[in-house]
């Protein structure tokens, strides 16, 4: 960094207090969740579902927890193979430790709050965020073109159906393939900026990004990118498989997948912060189509949910202040 450069600031009151505003609505979407499933508890029989999570031991929850574990690493994984290929001289412990901490916004609409991953990445290494901003993209296109694969296996050799499952997985992979093709994606852009006129320097932001992912359309990287994120999503899908078995509702590990995979989809297009509501709402009502009782599938869907999505956001509120400390100090270096 030149002297000429300015120099990266701490975090602002207002930024700090947008951060405790974010937790303050996590709180809130979290006591709303947890109220309507007690909700359907107590109309199913409380002590029927009392029954059915006292059948699962801390060794279970250990184990979903790891399986959860397995995801976040194989990403984190393919977000340092992405930011190895756009060029950036961050290391492995580096890019993991923005990756996780990020999980600590997962609670802002359409998870836009991870973006703080750009800033961490501007300190370090006082790269904009213009040429960081592919990295985003493309980690949320290879978590789309996994999901929709998995999805798609779910449903091809699982024993029922699940309505619009493939119009879902069909939308998933034509965001995938519009995010990682350049042309496409600065065409799309530029016509958008014509037809509104709005937000000039945002769209021509996003132009330079869509330049940048020619670096990422390889055989290799797409190839190595869709593996990684297969592994992780199938491990938490596995996950959920094997907490309908210990709850004695197996259903049997493909339509555990797909129910799985699309609830976390259909959540996700709510716009709601982690698919919040949307996702567990979904999780239900398919396995009541798959005959699963509210007893059984209020419980599953709870636990399942708090060892994925409210693990993640609790290993980024451990994994923040780390990072925004570790940056600040390198920005202060330089």
């Amino acid at each position: 960094m030149s002297s000429t450069d300015p120099v990266p600031i701490p975090a602002t009151r207002p930024q700090k207090a947008r951060r405790w505003r974010d937790i303050a609505l996590l709180a809130v979407l979290f006591g709303f969740v947890i109220a309507g499933l007690a909700s359907l508890a107590y109309a199913t029989g409380w002590e029927e579902t009392k029954a059915q999570l006292t059948r699962i031991t801390g060794l279970q929850i250990a184990i979903l927890l790891a399986l959860s574990l397995v995801n976040y690493l194989f990403r984190a994984l393919r977000w340092h193979m992405f930011a190895r290929r756009l060029g950036l001289p961050t290391t492995l412990v580096q890019d993991t430790r923005h990756f996780l901490g990020g999980f600590a916004m997962s609670v802002t609409p359409a998870r836009v709050g991870e973006l703080i991953r750009m800033r961490w990445l501007k300190r370090e290494t006082g790269w904009a965020v213009e040429r960081t901003a592919p990295l985003v993209l493309m980690d949320r296109a290879s978590d789309l073109a996994a999901m929709a694969v998995i999805l798609a296996i779910g449903l091809a050799f699982g024993t029922g159906g699940i309505a619009f499952a493939l119009p879902v997985a069909a939308l998933a992979l034509t965001a995938a393939f519009i995010a990682t093709r350049p042309s496409l994606l600065a065409t799309l852009t530029t016509l958008t900026y014509r037809s509104t006129g709005l937000f000039p320097r945002l769209f021509a932001r996003v132009r330079t990004a869509a330049r940048s992912l020619r670096a990422f359309t390889t055989t290799p990287i797409v190839t190595g990118a869709l593996a990684l994120g297969l592994i992780g999503w199938a491990a938490e899908g596995y996950a959920f498989h094997l907490l309908l078995v210990w709850m004695g509702a197996d259903i049997g590990f493909f339509m555990a997948l797909a129910i799985f995979t699309f609830s976390t989809l259909a959540g996700g297009l709510t716009g709601a912060p982690g698919g919040v509501g949307g996702a567990e709402a979904a999780m239900v009502a398919l396995l009541a189509l798959e005959g699963i009782p509210l007893e059984v599938s209020v419980p599953a869907t709870a636990i399942i949910r708090v060892t994925t999505l409210w693990f993640a956001i609790v290993i980024g509120l451990l994994v923040f202040p780390l990072a925004e400390r570790i940056s600040t100090r390198t920005a202060s270096e330089s």
